[in-house]
């Protein structure tokens, strides 16, 4: 599965939901979706817009996990 780990830059970027927000030009609703992990797909454009505003590439915000261990509570 894909994890979506914006929380772990906007702490780098000492950025707040709201900020990153108002930057991106998407819903505070919405980043909390891929925040928690909820979102089932995110477009290239947003995926795009994140990145210019917490200035990371792709790879800092999106990590592989195997869904066997995220069941089993490994990492």
């Amino acid at each position: 599965m894909i994890v979506i780990n914006i929380d772990v830059m906007l702490a780098r970027r000492k950025m707040s939901v709201t900020e990153l927000s108002e930057r991106v030009g998407i819903t505070m609703a919405n980043i909390s979706i891929l925040k928690n992990g909820k979102a089932k797909a995110i477009r290239m454009e947003t995926l795009d817009k994140i990145c210019r505003a917490l200035e990371c590439q792709p790879g800092d915000l999106l990590e592989w996990r195997d869904e066997d261990d995220a069941e089993t509570g490994l990492s």
